[in-house]
């Protein structure tokens, strides 16, 4: 066995997010978001890297899912829990950019994660489920949950956005 035996390679390939931005401006948060999940629009580069995507959303929700495999891995041999942040972080936000008229936009200034159980690539497919607590002019709050298909708690947050026009 040699030592290139080890390696592996994945690649991927996106479309330029600030082109994607300037054709979707006309419309609402959820229209948009809806657009995407009907392959309308393509999805953000970051889910292309980490290989997860939307599965539903509606007003005030939004799901991911997310196959845990071998490159999400961390040294100690399980999922790095920045991939579970990322996919709360991804529902959540996403749950309150449905809220938002066209020409609204939010970023997000607070993430509280907490990682309950380590994942695996044997987990199976995980789920970011996310709801919107409170959507306000210029503030927004939400929570979320990372789950197998069978329910298992893996982790669970909630952010804090800023809301802004223009």
């Amino acid at each position: 066995m040699t030592e290139d035996d080890h390696l592996h390679q994945r690649t991927f390939t996106w479309e330029d997010p600030m082109a994607v931005l300037a054709r979707s401006k006309h419309l609402s948060g959820l229209e948009y978001l809806q657009a995407m999940l009907r392959d309308e629009f393509p999805p953000p580069p970051i889910s292309k890297a980490l290989d997860f995507k939307l599965v539903s959303i509606e007003k005030g929700r939004a799901v991911f899912e997310c196959m845990p495999q071998e490159f999400h891995y961390n040294p100690i041999g399980v999922v790095h829990g920045g991939l579970a942040s990322t996919l709360l972080d991804s529902a959540m936000g996403c749950a309150v950019q449905t809220m938002l008229p066209a020409g609204t936009t939010y970023v997000t200034v607070e993430l509280h994660i907490n990682l309950v159980r380590a994942i695996t690539k044997t987990t199976g497919l995980v789920y970011a489920e996310s709801e919107v607590l409170h959507s306000g002019r210029t503030l927004a709050t939400a929570q979320g949950r990372l789950t197998d298909a069978q329910g298992k708690l893996y982790a669970h947050g909630s952010t804090t956005c800023i809301v802004s026009t223009g």
